[in-house]
């Protein structure tokens, strides 16, 4: 049943005119390997937690070299790519994600480029960037970079795979059916990174540069920037991999974590967990860390693996109603790719370089005194004691970015804050402290308004009567 499928499939997929050869085959070899059946499933038993050798802790990393040279020859081996194929949606913008204002006018991709610029300026170096994109976010991203013409670096963009969603119930590709828009193909997901890459020709380019490792990570996430104690430690370690994690928060709990597996290191994914363990998985006393998805990869041995066809990572159904169509798409993450690699290790490290804008709640924390920015860099205030960062709930009215902004005149001062959840039509002032645990809650129909200037802390405010 499964070979007739798969056949069918196959013959299909043989006539769309939109895609390349190797996007063809990558797409039936992963589809494969789904109905074939033979993903390995976890033996629970056989999970050990990591030793510090296979999660080396970073404050035990040794200081990279001090002088000029030393550290311009280690910054001329490294590449460092963003994964640039989401659209801001889930935020209510529609282009690129990374064209999202951060802070001080500069966007995610703005400060991306100023990092690296003054890496290169600082150590006459030549980092490049690459973004890799989806073709959801290809042509706008083209637009965008021309702005960064005159700059420092070398910025390539290539594109990851498209491949065809599967309609579910006859298991034949949604634009063979006649869905020839973009709803009809989807990105399979980051792990695709690595055959992209290859097929886009970016892989050889970098070797000829001379490039050794490639530094990829979210482009969203503000807190992965280049460091040279993990460059200096891998290249001198010769680590093939690295995995960035970071402990677990009570926020993380879901999280893909590290584990030693048959002698090799291995990420576990909350999909991979038998249903009997999912609370296990979730307890931060046995699993402590999760994946950052900042990631260190050698690009000789990339090179070497997808050659070899040997990147077979688990698969991820991922099923979806689009238009009232049943869908499937298959995708693969980045991060499961580290079982294949030599002397691959997780990186524990410190929670900082975790700092992703997922929501408009994080946005309000970047955007606030919690954080400064300096050369692209954004980094914590000191003056916050607590090692995390407040926790804050907005409700809908706050969730696209342009509604979010509207709602304040001035990001508050947070320094001080360890909750805060607002719901209903709440609009703040200028220049408003808050401090501890605060609620504020708009009754229905009613639109309340913080004045400029208030310090609230510890309070509960249902209306103006409370402020």
């Amino acid at each position: 049943m499964a070979d007739e499928k798969l056949a069918k499939l196959r013959e299909a997929v043989a006539g769309l005119g939109q895609i390349s050869d190797k996007e063809k085959s990558g797409f039936i070899s992963l589809v494969s390997r789904y109905l074939s059946g033979n993903e390995e499933q976890i033996e629970w038993g056989k999970i050990h937690t990591p030793t510090d050798e296979v999660v080396v802790p970073y404050d035990t990393l040794a200081a990279p070299p001090e002088d000029l040279a030393a550290t311009k020859a280690l910054l001329d081996k490294l590449a460092v790519l963003k994964l640039n194929g989401g659209l801001g949606t889930t935020m209510g913008c529609t282009g690129p994600k990374s064209v999202i204002e951060v802070r001080n006018g500069f966007t995610f991709l703005d400060l991306i480029v100023v990092q690296i610029e003054s890496l290169n300026k600082k150590y006459g170096s030549n980092v490049p960037l690459l973004l890799m994109n989806s073709f959801n976010t290809h042509d706008d991203t083209l637009k965008i970079v021309e702005k960064y013409a005159n700059s420092n670096i070398q910025i390539h963009t290539f594109n990851q795979s498209q491949y065809p969603r599967v309609v579910a119930d006859e298991f034949l590709p949604w634009p063979s059916k006649g869905k020839t828009d973009k709803d009809g193909w989807y990105p399979p997901g980051h792990g695709d990174i690595f055959p992209s890459l290859m097929n886009s020709g970016k892989l050889d380019l970098l070797l000829s540069q001379g490039k050794e490792y490639v530094f990829i990570a979210n482009s969203d996430n503000l807190g992965a920037i280049v460091d040279m104690k993990i460059l200096n430690h891998l290249i001198h370690k010769q680590n093939e991999y690295c995995m960035e994690v970071t402990p677990k928060t009570l926020a993380d709990v879901k999280g893909g974590t590290l584990i030693s597996y048959e002698g090799r290191v291995q990420l576990l994914e909350i999909a991979q967990v038998p249903d009997a363990h999912v609370n296990e998985f979730k307890s931060i006393e046995k699993f402590k860390i999760f994946n950052t998805n900042n990631l260190w990869v050698s690009l000789k041995a990339i090179k070497r693996l997808v050659e070899a066809d040997a990147l077979k990572m688990e698969i991820i159904p991922n099923p979806k109603e689009v238009e009232g169509v049943k869908v499937l798409q298959l995708e693969t993450a980045a991060g499961a790719a580290i079982r294949f690699f030599d002397h691959a290790i997780g990186m524990n490290v410190p929670r900082s370089r975790f700092l992703p804008v997922k929501a408009t709640s994080d946005l309000q924390l970047v955007q606030s005194d919690l954080y400064t920015l300096v050369d692209g860099f954004v980094t914590r205030n000191a003056a916050r004691t607590n090692p995390s960062n407040p926790s804050i709930e907005l409700g809908p009215e706050f969730k696209k970015v342009g509604c979010f902004l509207g709602r304040f005149k001035s990001i508050p001062s947070i320094v001080e804050l360890d909750s805060l959840k607002v719901s209903g039509d709440v609009w703040f002032g200028s220049g408003i402290v808050l401090k501890g645990k605060v609620t504020i809650t708009a009754k229905p129909g009613v639109k309340l308004e913080i004045p400029d200037g208030k310090v609230i802390e510890n309070k509960d405010i249902n209306g103006p009567e409370d402020l």
